[in-house]
C-alpha cells in the first residue's frame, strides 16, 4: 500500500522512528531520573517533587509493595488517583517492582469500579480517600487483597491547618466515613518500604504495562493490554513527531489538566514529558475553570494538551485573559473531534494554533497527528512515523482515496489485545496487524485524514448517511451556543431525524435562532428537526461529550 501521506510530511521527518532508547516505561523514568535529578519532574498547588524527590519516593513505595505486600512479578496493581503528587510517585513504583498498572476513574460508581476491579483481577489499589466508601461497597466480591488511601494533599508542603481547609473546600465535604480491613495510608506504605532492598525483577517489551480500560461509549468496559513495547514506541514516535518544536526551551513546562489515568494525558504528558525531563503541573480540578485559569496563569508553559470542551469552557472563563500564551509551542486537542469555531477562536484569542491529534486507548494512544506548526484545517493530521493508515470498507479492504470508510491502523502502538477477551480481540483486529478503530473517515490526496465520526453515532436519514460532528460544527458557530450534541431518533417516514441538544452561553438564542442557523448551512435532511436546551451535557471525566448518554435517555 502506498504511503502518500510520506509526501506531506515536514522536511527531514522520517518514515520509521528511531528505536526507543528504553525497553520499559520503567527504563524511560529511571534512564530521565539519572539524567536530569535536579529538574522539576511534576508540580501541584504549589509543591514541586524533582526527578531526585521522584526516584526516591518511588523507590520506596516499591519497596513496600514488593517487600512489605509481597506482590509478584506481573501483578496487577489499580491506582485510582486524579492529578496529585501521589499518582506518579505509584505509578513508577509500581513498574519499578515489575507489576502492571491499572488506571481506575476515581469518579466511578461502585458498579464501575467492581467490574474494572474483578475484571483485572487487581490485588492492591491506591485510593483517594474520599472515594473509599465505594469502594468499600464492592470489595468483598474482588481479589483485593491490600488497600491504600491517600488525602488530596499528603504529599504537598501545606501547614496542617492551611491543608485542611483547603481539603475541605476541594471535596465540598469531609472525607465519608468506611471501614475497609488491611488499609494503610500512603504516608504509612512510604515509611514501611524506606531502607528496603529491591529485588530486580526483568521487565521488557513483551511485558504488559498498563491494563487500560475503555471508555465504555459503546458496550462493556474492556482491558486494553498496553505492553512496554507499545509505549516507550508510542513516546518515540510522539518526540519524533515534535521535531524541533522546543528548539531553544529546555526543560519543557506542560500544562496536565486532562487526567493522567486517560491514555491521552498518560502518554502525551506523564511519559513523553519525562522521557525529556521536562515538568508537567498537575492541574487536579480543571473543572474550577477560574482556579484553572488562575493556576495556568503562574507558568510560562510550552505545551498544553486538552479536549474541545475544555477549551471552549477556559476560553469563555473571566481569568482566561490572565493566561499568557507567548511560550506556548505544542497545543493538541484529541479525545473528540475540535469544532472550527472553537480552533478560530482559540488562534484569534491566543495567537498559537490548536491542532488535532487522533488516536485512541487500543493505540497507546497517538496515531494521527497534526504537523506541528501548521494551521488548523479541520483534518486530524497524518499518520506518525512507524504507523500505517488505511480506509476500508466493510469487506475489510482498502478504499480508493476520498471515499468514507473506516480508519484502521498498523504499528508498534496497537495494543496486545484485550484482557481475557479473545472474541472481542477478534472482532477488531483484521489480518496483518490491522486495528479496526471503529471510527468512519476518509484520506485525501495528499494523505491527510478527515474523521467523519464514530460508526456507532452515524445517522441515518432517509438513507443518506448523516455525521453528528458537523450538525454540531455548524450549531456552534452560532454566537451564544457553548456546545452541542447531535444524535438521531427513530421515525416513521425517514428512518432516523437529527435532534440536537444545545447548552447556550446567551440565553437570548431561541430555537428559531438554531433552526435557521442550520437551514442555511446544511441540506435538508441533516437539518435538525428538534432542538433541546439544557444547562450542561453528560461527558466522560476528560469532557468527551457521551451521545450514548442522550440517547439512552
Amino acid at each position: 500500500m502506498e504511503k502518500i501521506w510520506l509526501k506531506s510530511y515536514p522536511p527531514g521527518m522520517p518514515e520509521e522512528c528511531p528505536p526507543p532508547p528504553f525497553r520499559s516505561v520503567r527504563d524511560l523514568f529511571e534512564q530521565s531520573f539519572e539524567k536530569y535529578p535536579d529538574n522539576a519532574a511534576y508540580s501541584n498547588m504549589g509543591t514541586t517533587l524533582s526527578y531526585a524527590e521522584l526516584d526516591r519516593l518511588s523507590m520506596r513505595f516499591a519497596c513496600y509493595l514488593q517487600s512489605t505486600l509481597g506482590l509478584t512479578r506481573g501483578e496487577r496493581v489499580a491506582i485510582m488517583l486524579p492529578n496529585i503528587l501521589q499518582y506518579p510517585v505509584a505509578m513508577c513504583g509500581i513498574f519499578r517492582a515489575g507489576l502492571v498498572v491499572v488506571n481506575v476513574n476515581p469518579l466511578y460508581t461502585s458498579r464501575e469500579l467492581e467490574h474494572q476491579l474483578k475484571d483485572s483481577g487487581a490485588k492492591c489499589i491506591i485510593i483517594l480517600e474520599n472515594f473509599a466508601h465505594i469502594l468499600e461497597e464492592v470489595i468483598a466480591s474482588t481479589e483485593l487483597e491490600h488497600v491504600v488511601t491517600t488525602g488530596v494533599g499528603d504529599l504537598l508542603n501545606w501547614p496542617r491547618s492551611t491543608l485542611t481547609n483547603f481539603v475541605l473546600r476541594y471535596v465540598k465535604k469531609a472525607v465519608p466515613r468506611y471501614s475497609i480491613a488491611n488499609t494503610v495510608s500512603f504516608r504509612q506504605a512510604l515509611k514501611a518500604g524506606t531502607d528496603k532492598a529491591l529485588d530486580d525483577v526483568d521487565i521488557g517489551y513483551a511485558d504488559i504495562a498498563y491494563l487500560q480500560y475503555t471508555g465504555g461509549t459503546t458496550g462493556v468496559s474492556k482491558g486494553a493490554m498496553l505492553s512496554h513495547r507499545n509505549m516507550v514506541f508510542n513516546v518515540q514516535q510522539t518526540i519524533t513527531w515534535q521535531g524541533g518544536a522546543y528548539k531553544g526551551v529546555e526543560p519543557v513546562l506542560a500544562i496536565t489538566a486532562l487526567p493522567l489515568y486517560h491514555i491521552f494525558s498518560l502518554q502525551g504528558n506523564c511519559l513523553t514529558v519525562m522521557a525529556q525531563g521536562g515538568e508537567n503541573v498537575l492541574i487536579t480540578n480543571p473543572r474550577d475553570f477560574e482556579g484553572f485559569a488562575k493556576e495556568i496563569a503562574k507558568h510560562k508553559f510550552n505545551m498544553f494538551t486538552g479536549v474541545n470542551t475544555l477549551f471552549a469552557a477556559l476560553m469563555d472563563t473571566p481569568s482566561f485573559s490572565l493566561i499568557d500564551f507567548s511560550n506556548l509551542r505544542v497545543c493538541i486537542g484529541g479525545g473528540m473531534a475540535i469544532q472550527p469555531a472553537i480552533a478560530k477562536e482559540w488562534k484569534e484569542k491566543t495567537g498559537k494554533s490548536l491542532l488535532q491529534g487522533y488516536g485512541l486507548t487500543e493505540t497507546s494512544p497517538a496515531a494521527i497527528v497534526c504537523p506541528i506548526g501548521s494551521e488548523f484545517t479541520g483534518t486530524i493530521g497524518l499518520p506518525i512515523p512507524s504507523t500505517e493508515l488505511m480506509i476500508a470498507g466493510d469487506d475489510g479492504n482498502p478504499l480508493p482515496l476520498n471515499e468514507v470508510g473506516e480508519i484502521c491502523l498498523r504499528g508498534p502502538q496497537v495494543m496486545e489485545g484485550y484482557w481475557q477477551r479473545p472474541a472481542e480481540t477478534a472482532e477488531v483486529m483484521l489480518p496483518g496487524g490491522w486495528l479496526r478503530t471503529g471510527d468512519v473517515g476518509r484520506m485525501d490526496e495528499n494523505g491527510f485524514t478527515f474523521i467523519e465520526d464514530r460508526k456507532k453515532d452515524m445517522i441515518l436519514v432517509s438513507g443518506f448517511n448523516v455525521y453528528p460532528n458537523e450538525i454540531e460544527n455548524i450549531v456552534v458557530e452560532l454566537d451564544g451556543v457553548l456546545e452541542a450534541a447531535a444524535i438521531g431518533l427513530p421515525d416513521e417516514r425517514s428512518g432516523e431525524i437529527v435532534k440536537v441538544f444545545v447548552v447556550r452561553k446567551d440565553d437570548s438564542i431561541t430555537e428559531k435562532d438554531i433552526l435557521d442557523h442550520c437551514r442555511e448551512n446544511l441540506t435538508n435532511y441533516k437539518r435538525p428537526r428538534i432542538v433541546e436546551f439544557r444547562d450542561d451535557l453528560p461527558k466522560t471525566n476528560v469532557g468527551k461529550i457521551l451521545r450514548r448518554a442522550l440517547r439512552d435517555e
